[in-house]
Order: C-alpha cells, then sequence, then structure tokens
C-alpha cells in the first residue's frame, strides 16, 4: 500500500494545493492521500488574523472533497502544540505498519530539510517527495536530493507541479479587496465569505451570479436596476458605496419563496413576526433575505438593516436604509404615476423623497383595499416630522 502524506497550514487550501495532490496521487500510484493540516506550524508562525485551526480543517475538507483517494485528516489539530512531522509519521507508521510512506513538500521545505526535528527519523519511514513549484528549480532540487542521498541515505523523488500559479499569502491578500476567488473552489470560497475569514469581502461578480439563481429570471433585471440606483443614491448622499451595492443585489433573494418556507426561515434566524407577518408572505421576504445574507453570506449589520426594512420602512431609518428603500423604489424598470417626480426628489432631498414614497405606497395599499403595515404608518409619521 501507498500512502502519501500532505502537511500545510492550508491558509486557506486553493487550486494549487489540490492540484499538487492529484498530481502526487497520479505520479506516485497512491493508494491513499492523507491530507494533514497542522495545528502550528514549527517552521512559521501562522499570518496573523488567520481562521482558527477548526476552520482550517473544514475549508480543507471542502477543498478537498472531490479528490479521489485523498483523505483530510485532523491527528494534528486533535493533538494540538507545534506540528511535528516526525510524530505525524511514526503515528501513521504504525496504523500502516506495511504501507510505503511519500512524504510531499515544496522545494523551500526541502532545502531546509536538515533544520527539521528528527529528519533522520523521518527519511527512515518516508520518501521525500518533492514538488517543484518554479520555473527553473530542478537543478536546485537535484543539488539539495544528492546531498541528503549521500549524507543520509535518503529516498527522494520529484514531481512535477501543476501550473497552477497561486499562493495562499497572495490569496489572502486580495480577498479583502474582493478579489482572489480565482484561486479557490466554490466550495472554499463560499465559506470563506459566510464567515468573512479574512476579513473577505465578496466578489461582485460572484454575489451576482449566486443571488440570481435564487430569483425568478424575470426578476433578475429589477436586480439589476435596484443595484445601479443604490450605488447612484449611495454616492449622491455619501452612503457606503459597496454596502449599498451589497444590500440591492441581495434584496429579493427570497422573494419567489412560498410562505411556509419563508416562516420556516424566519425560524431558523429568529426572526420575530407580528400576526400580520405570518400570513402575509410579501412582508417576509425583506426578513429572510436579510437573514441569509447575514448567516450565509457574511454580511453586516449594515447591510442586514437595509435588506431588512427596505419593505415596509420604520422610524429611525439609516442612511443605507434609506437610499436600498428609494432604489428599489425608483429604480429605471419602474414605470408607475409620479415614479419620475420621485427620482427628481430622491437625488434633491432623500428625506422628502422617502416621504412621498410612504404615501405613494399607502394610498396603493388603501387602493387596493389591504392595510397598510404599522411599522409604514410609523415610517411616514416620523420622516414627516423631519
Amino acid at each position: 500500500m501507498k500512502i502519501g502524506i500532505f502537511g500545510g497550514t492550508f491558509n486557506p487550501p486553493h487550486l494549487g494545493h489540490v492540484g499538487a495532490a492529484q498530481e502526487a496521487i497520479k505520479a506516485l500510484n497512491l493508494d491513499k492521500l492523507l491530507v494533514i493540516p497542522d495545528a502550528l506550524p514549527p517552521h512559521k508562525a501562522l499570518a496573523e488574523s488567520s481562521p482558527s485551526a477548526e476552520e482550517r480543517l473544514n475549508m480543507t475538507k471542502l477543498a478537498f472533497s472531490g479528490v479521489k483517494k485523498a483523505e483530510v485528516s485532523d491527528m494534528e489539530i486533535r493533538r494540538g502544540g507545534p506540528s511535528y512531522t516526525v510524530e505525524t509519521l511514526i503515528r501513521v507508521k504504525s496504523r500502516y505498519p506495511n504501507a510505503t510512506l511519500y512524504l510531499l513538500m515544496g522545494t523551500d521545505m526541502l532545502l531546509i530539510f536538515e533544520e527539521w526535528r528528527e529528519f533522520r527519523t523521518i527519511i527512515s519511514i518516508a520518501t521525500l517527495a518533492v514538488f517543484a513549484r518554479r520555473g527553473g528549480e530542478d537543478r536546485k532540487i537535484a543539488l539539495a536530493a544528492d546531498a541528503l542521498r549521500n549524507k543520509y541515505n535518503a529516498s527522494v523523488t520529484v514531481i512535477a507541479s501543476p501550473k497552477v500559479d497561486v499562493s495562499s499569502s497572495k490569496i489572502r491578500e486580495l480577498l479583502p479587496l474582493r478579489r482572489g476567488r480565482e484561486g479557490l473552489s466554490d466550495a472554499v470560497y463560499s465559506e470563506i465569505i459566510k464567515y468573512r475569514l479574512y476579513g473577505a469581502k465578496p466578489d461582485f461578480v460572484w454575489l451576482r451570479k449566486k443571488a440570481y439563481a435564487m430569483l425568478d429570471a424575470r426578476r433578475v433585471p429589477h436586480v439589476a436596476g435596484c443595484e445601479a440606483e443604490a450605488v447612484k443614491l449611495a454616492r449622491r448622499w455619501d452612503a457606503n458605496e459597496e454596502q449599498a451595492r451589497e444590500a440591492a443585489i441581495l434584496h429579493d433573494i427570497t422573494k419567489k419563496d412560498k410562505l411556509e418556507d419563508q416562516l420556516r426561515l424566519c425560524d431558523k434566524y429568529g426572526i420575530i413576526l407580528d400576526e400580520m407577518e405570518r400570513v402575509e408572505g410579501k412582508l417576509l421576504h425583506s426578513k429572510t433575505g436579510a437573514g441569509i445574507a447575514k448567516y450565509e453570506f457574511g454580511c453586516d449589520d449594515e447591510v442586514y438593516g437595509a435588506i431588512f426594512w427596505h419593505t415596509t420602512g420604520k422610524e429611525d431609518m439609516s442612511l443605507l436604509e434609506k437610499v436600498i428603500y428609494m432604489a428599489d423604489y425608483i429604480e429605471p424598470n419602474r414605470d408607475f404615476e409620479g415614479v419620475e417626480k420621485l427620482r427628481k426628489l430622491a437625488y434633491t432631498n432623500l428625506d422628502r423623497a422617502l416621504e412621498l414614497g410612504f404615501r405613494m405606497s399607502i394610498e396603493d395599499m388603501r387602493d387596493r383595499n389591504i392595510i397598510p403595515h404599522a411599522r409604514t404608518l410609523g415610517a411616514l409619521k416620523w420622516i414627516a416630522k423631519g
């Protein structure tokens, strides 16, 4: 039986890691590849603001879920403390005494291998399988490998790395800039955004794709129009444009859900409803959409509030809440009597536009024998006093 051991911080696990694993399985004809995130790397400190070991483990499981013969192990994380490879190899060897072990590593680790804890024990247990990660490394690897063979009778083999130009450190730099997702699997990127690991902010192209997939196709133009309008209003009134874009993209993601599904989501996210909301599904999508935005897409409280109140409004609305309410009302696809007046007013006096919007909405509901929600009535009374 041939077993590969692939350790590292996986901070985060990226497509280069996965490609390297697949190449190793093929090149070494492995029966099993143990992917082992470390608890504390002994050769370097974890980057600042790194996720917990458990979070890295979870991301690693997501990253390697589709790789045949790969098995993600928590043995180093459960052991805790510095993750010395020799201890891991001894444990694997005791579990698989008749297996041939291959320890996967990059060129940088091969070059300092003699600094590793009990490195002689390591080479007595496993073959060193080295990835040539960058061009022009062949000579450097050959010299280091020959030195280890000659001095310690080490077994060293070289594996060609896949041509994936990506590194965990670079991805960590890009994630707060709404970039870097191209180096990650969708499952890993989704997990990072859900918990906003590394200070990540969602790539807007990715966020639109996720949101649009949750919509009735006929609603996509409205959401796109709302996003464009929200950004323009945010710019005009000095609100946060990125928050406005996030809120607008996600504001209607549960619009097509049935009442029973909306109620289940309210229970899931602990959203308290009044009697009117429990029977009127149109009032719920803003609340359940806000819940998904916060708990599945990691949106902050400002964005959550802007989505949560975009249907009824409320007293004491924040600037972002006003922007999203109005953008939803006047986006370019809207066509009703008085919309042009409302559009012009929104860019000259946002509060008066909001007041007019509330009055028009209440009047429209009453014309259709619909009882306006008390929060909308309260919002009108509040804004009219301003």
